[in-house]
């Protein structure tokens, strides 16, 4: 399925096959596209009306997504299939390539395309690598059971431990309660930490909270997402 098209002077690619890419419903993909729009991630997609071939409406309605963007999108949802992502991209682009061969008698048209070119790239390779400690943990610790603290995090990601904080703390995902930091009680809900109680030497109760792997991975993509907006 080619399912790059030219929107505008823009290739844009459909959130179905994003939603193919990552193994996710369409309807969870296009939710989380219009999230990151709401949240000014990503630039508000144009939408069109597609036949449907299944069972449902004969018509639904999918959003055209420029390149950036999908990338940011993958990221929010499962970073482990950037790559993915990367190799759908230079296909479909590689087709349209086929149909518009630039002029390279013409000096001014072919520096366009090299620069195009490697603009595309540089994209490319950067967005695999904020997304590549989330690919690591889904590798090596999705399976497990053990916690892990905010440091271990840090270093997981890659993340230094002052920016990651302030990034916690923007996000509503901890905050700040007599000396300690504590998650909100819909993250405690969703399972992505657990706060251990206890008692210091001193008698004094404390708090510590661990990110459990289904944390981590849930934290991971929002940090790839963060850390995407950023570069942009």
């Amino acid at each position: 399925m080619n399912d790059l098209t030219l929107t505008g002077n823009t290739l844009t690619m459909s959130s179905r096959e994003i939603a193919d890419l990552v193994n996710r419903r369409h309807d969870n993909v296009k939710r989380t596209i219009d999230t990151l729009v709401q949240r000014n991630v990503i630039g508000l997609p144009q939408i069109e009306e597609v036949s449907n071939l299944g069972p449902g409406p004969l018509v639904v309605l999918e959003y055209r997504i420029g390149k950036r963007d999908s990338f940011v999108v993958v990221a929010q949802l499962s970073p482990e299939f950037t790559a993915a992502l990367v190799d759908r991209w230079q296909q479909l682009e590689q087709s349209q390539a086929m149909a518009v061969i630039p002029d390279f008698s013409n000096p001014a048209a072919a520096a366009r395309a090299w620069a195009e070119q490697f603009e595309l790239q540089q994209a490319a390779n950067q967005a695999l690598a904020i997304a590549a400690p989330k690919a690591e943990f889904v590798d090596r610790y999705v399976e497990g059971t053990g916690l892990k603290g905010f440091r271990q995090v840090c270093k997981l990601l890659g993340a230094n431990e002052n920016e990651f904080r302030l990034f916690l703390v923007d996000a509503q995902v901890w905050y700040r309660l007599g000396g300690e930091w504590v998650p909100y009680a819909e993250h405690i809900a969703a399972g992505r930490f657990h706060v251990k109680t206890g008692q210091a030497g001193n008698g004094h109760n404390f708090n510590a909270a661990k990110f459990t792997p289904k944390g981590i991975e849930w934290i991971a993509g929002k940090w790839a997402a963060y850390k995407l907006q950023g570069a942009a």
